[in-house]
């Protein structure tokens, strides 16, 4: 067996272990929260379950409760007998709540929430550990400015057209402040605030509106997107900006020649700032037979370098440099981690309820799409896999919490509406409204997984296209 097989193998399942612990354990903090405060309220806990569907093994605990693992990974349950009756679901009950006294409407509340409440704390656990620990990151990732602005965009049917940010007047250099008065901190937050965006012109184009600070001064400056991209998300033709720090400098190259050192970090190519790699090769490439002037910042100070003409040297390698990748640790504070996750699962959830917007459920992943991105990031840094692990927990808790049958959150609603008319719901509206809610459910997350499952064979043989050697699709950071 070759090392290229067994190291494979070792990934594989090495990745397979942490989908295991951490998504798997996401589910199983969640029916712990609801079997935690069942016991503790006195409820009857007939069976605790992770998985749907028949059992692949169980046991009977000295407690009377039967532990189980089942065969449709799609979630868990705790059968509560008492509280609700989900045999549809989670299978008959053998309990006779006749002999059993009725719950109270704060116990029904406390038990439904447990299960969100657990997974927050679980998530804020993970938050502190990544305090600790670091997330990784990268500049480009981290910042809000703009280093490229695109003159023109693809649409999905091949045609090219002017980029919105180009028709707008965006500048590189430009700090994205805000998306229709929604404070943006970094890249991913800024993109996924632009494709949740609502906004609509009078003749029903999609638009946005963005608070832009350019030389010391804010502006606003009104964009109308595009849908572009294999998942036609809004877009405007922006990308962010890099950070050129020297890593290396080749000994008797034009860059050692001109006086670059490591660390050095290059902002400006004859007086014009730059702030992308395509940029800054395409400057150099264009200036082969003169003198480029460099200003760099050196140890806080700024340097002013000269980099004489060099016909044989046409790109940056030729040139004799090697930039950093912009790797870096950062140490977001455990609240600050689960406010951005809720502020961001809310923005989404607004966007796919609101008619105005582009965001629709298939832009969304299910449980193909998260063990995928378990699966890259195991293989990437296990801190991204803490990340992941904290969102994937903060949307579990929202999620469950909806006022939706077979969710947490339809529970509670049932019980609040009893509680308001002076007697329950009949059991068998709500048996009803659970099975139709059960079936919307489970199309939903087949739905999801069909684009899940779309998106990975389209990123696969994006690949192989541009590389004959199957490489594993690795994000280089949240």
């Amino acid at each position: 067996m070759s090392s290229d097989l067994l190291q494979s193998l070792a990934s594989s399942l090495w990745s397979i272990f942490l989908i295991v612990l951490f998504f798997g354990g996401s589910i199983f903090v969640h029916e712990l929260g609801h079997f935690l405060a069942a016991r503790r309220r006195g409820v009857r806990v007939e069976r605790f379950s992770i998985g749907f569907g028949p059992k692949i093994f169980a046991w009977r605990g000295q407690d009377g409760v039967e532990y189980r693992v089942s065969w449709l990974p799609l979630g868990g349950y705790v059968l509560l007998p008492q509280l609700a009756d989900m045999g549809a679901i989670e299978g008959g009950s053998e309990t006779d709540l006749t002999k059993l006294p009725p719950v109270g409407y704060i116990t029904k509340m406390l038990v439904f929430a447990a299960g969100a409440v657990f997974n927050i704390l679980f998530a804020f656990l993970l938050a502190c550990i990544v305090w600790f620990v670091g997330q990784p990151t990268s500049s480009e990732l981290k910042t809000t400015k703009i280093g490229l602005v695109l003159p023109t965009i693809a649409l999905p049917d091949g045609s090219t057209i002017p980029s919105p940010a180009f028709e707008a007047g965006f500048q590189v250099g430009d700090i994205i402040r805000a998306i229709d008065g929604n404070r943006v901190t970094n890249w991913p937050d800024l993109q996924q605030t632009l494709f949740a965006g609502g906004g609509r012109s009078a003749d029903g184009r999609p638009k946005a509106v963005f608070t832009v600070e350019r030389d010391g001064q804010t502006l606003e400056l009104t964009v109308y997107p595009r849908l572009a991209g294999d998942e036609r998300m809004r877009r405007i033709g922006i990308a962010p900006a890099e950070e050129f720090t020297v890593y290396e400098v080749k000994p008797g190259s034009p860059a050692a020649q001109a006086g670059l050192k490591m660390d050095d970090k290059i902002v400006a190519l004859d007086g014009l700032p730059v702030f992308y790699s395509s940029t800054f090769a395409d400057y150099l490439r264009k200036s082969i037979d003169r003198p480029v002037t460099l200003i760099v910042l050196r140890a806080g100070r700024q340097v002013t370098l000269t980099v004489s003409p060099r016909p044989k040297a046409k790109d940056v390698a030729e040139l004799g440099l090697t930039f950093r990748s912009g790797y870096e640790l950062v140490y977001p504070s455990p609240f600050a981690q689960i406010q951005d996750n809720v502020v961001m699962t809310f923005r989404v959830l607004a966007g796919l309820i609101n008619p105005q917007s582009d965001l629709s459920v298939s832009k969304l992943s299910g449980p193909v799409g998260i063990m995928r991105v378990f699966a890259a990031t195991a293989q990437s840094d296990i801190r991204l896999v803490l990340w992941f692990t904290i969102l994937v927990n903060v949307n579990l808790a929202i999620f469950n919490l909806l006022p939706i049958p077979v969710l947490d959150g339809g529970h509670m609603l049932f019980a609040t509406i009893g509680r308001l008319r002076g007697q329950a719901l009949p059991a068998n509206f709500i048996m009803a409204a659970q099975s139709v809610f059960m079936v919307l459910l489970f199309s939903l997350i087949l739905y999801v997984s069909f684009f899940d499952v779309r998106r990975w064979a389209r990123d696969a043989r994006a690949e192989q296209a541009e590389s004959p050697l199957p490489a594993a699709a690795v994000p280089a950071a949240p």
